[in-house]
């Protein structure tokens, strides 16, 4: 056989030693970054917790990094749309300050009581770090496109500790209905890898009890399907809604350090005076708190109010846990309606949610699955599913291109964040052709 030909197999065996030294390279620096990052998170958590008052200082923490960012950092600001952007047309190597820049904004932020994650921050950590090999191997534009895919996957990994569902995160956040399979060996052995690593330093991630899953009847599936759309046009609003304040507050102020110091403002007043510190930082007691009884029904409408006031503001830090936290918390309401076990519910808008605001229904099923149990895959996978298609063709990473339009058409490579603009001109050419009075024909010639 031609694949067993000495030259085709010293070649594959090549291919394979060069991505498992290079992506187990990337993983441990990744995995140890996260570790870090994580073990920064819980002592922020734990100090400001035990002194309440220090969420007034949040306007001025969000000034200080602002002005950080400004100063040091515009050329990473973009954060995670700038890896993809990265990927889809690379043009030069991602500043390795990112990493260290993006992990100091976002503990200030949880420090002081901003309601932001951190999957963001550790993607792209695990992004910046990965490039640096860039240089040091003088890799081509597809070898590099391949690193920084394997440096989201490590990151988004080891801070979940969920190694499948990074492998194909690093895969599926790209495009829309487009995966990259000549990534999937970087990207599997860097998840895999990293999410060791971040083990042997002593990192330790929540379990969630989803309690019974109940039987696969028509019923079940059709109530998991009405829930999906619900989760998924909750992860189009969160989206859209985080993009237009950012949007609106870029136009109002220009200085942009003053830009978290507003939101900031707003947001430490509204946990002052409303009482709302269940809704700041992670929120991981109200995540577990959803899966084992009911919870108020407006803990989603509250976490995805402040979430927004807190990245369209400018803060740092990830969208993603909050979106579990909404998702969660929206399911527990959902269930008592849909006849569900809290349990089920909850755990499905924890990973649905997520879905349908990063368009990535299958990296989110194996997420459940990972999380919950191999059991719940069916139910994961229909919430996920519906909720990506609801979502319609918005989401939290502008620079995800796309590949295939869900439903509606959509220009092929388009970036999410040009779609709308592309839509408002057809929308006016459409306009001015039906306006245009049509063309008369000429008479004809009179004949001579």
């Amino acid at each position: 056989m031609p694949f067993l030909h000495r030259p085709a197999l010293l070649d594959l065996l090549r291919y394979v030693a060069q991505w498992l030294l290079l992506a187990c390279g990337v993983a441990v620096l990744a995995g140890s970054a996260s570790a870090v990052f994580l073990f920064a998170l819980d002592w922020a958590t734990d100090t400001r917790s035990a002194h309440r008052w220090l969420v007034w200082l949040l306007p001025l923490a969000g000034f200080a990094v602002g002005w950080v960012y400004l100063r040091y950092g515009q050329s990473v600001e973009a954060g995670n749309n700038l890896l993809i952007n990265e990927i889809h047309d690379p043009k030069k190597v991602v500043p390795l300050r990112m990493a260290p820049l993006v992990l100091g904004g976002t503990v200030v932020s949880h420090l002081f009581g901003a309601s932001v994650g951190r999957e963001g921050t550790a993607v792209q950590m695990g992004g910046a770090l990965a490039d640096q090999f860039t240089r040091l191997f003088r890799l081509g534009p597809d070898d590099r496109r391949l690193l920084l895919m394997a440096g989201i996957s490590a990151g988004f990994s080891s801070v979940f500790g969920t190694p499948l569902a990074g492998a194909v995160f690093g895969l599926e956040v790209l495009a829309l209905g487009r995966l990259r399979y000549n990534a999937l060996l970087p990207c599997l052995v860097a998840a895999v890898v990293a999410d060791q690593v971040g083990r042997l330093w002593g990192v330790h991630h929540t379990h969630y009890a989803i309690g019974a899953v109940p039987g696969l009847t028509p019923w079940v599936l059709a109530a998991v399907g009405i829930a999906g759309i619900c989760f998924g046009l909750t992860g189009k609003l969160f989206a859209e809604l985080t993009h237009a304040l950012s949007s609106g507050m870029k136009r109002a102020i220009a200085y942009a350090p003053l830009r978290p110091l507003a939101g900031g403002a707003a947001v430490a007043a509204s946990v002052w005076c409303l009482g709302a510190d269940r809704y700041v930082g992670l929120g991981i007691p109200v995540i577990v708190e959803a899966f084992e009884q009911p919870v108020p029904w407006y803990d989603a409408a509250a976490k995805l109010a402040l979430t927004v006031a807190s990245l369209g503001s400018g803060f740092k830090g990830g969208e993603v846990t909050p979106l579990f936290f909404i998702g969660a918390t929206l399911g527990n309401a959902l269930a008592p309606l849909l006849d569900l076990p809290f349990g089920l519910l909850a755990g499905l808008g924890f990973v649905a949610v997520f879905a349908g605001a990063a368009n990535t229904p299958i990296a989110s099923t194996l997420m459940a699955m990972e999380l919950f149990g191999a059991e719940v895959g069916v139910f994961a996978a229909t919430a996920c599913v519906v909720s990506y298609l609801f979502s319609g063709h918005s989401g939290i990473y502008r620079s995800q291109r796309v590949g295939q339009a869900k439903h509606r058409h959509a220009p092929e490579g388009i970036p999410l964040g040009d779609l709308p603009a592309h839509r408002r001109a057809e929308a006016q050419a459409e306009a001015q052709a039906l306006e245009k009075p049509p063309e008369r024909p000429d008479p004809p010639a009179p004949p001579r």
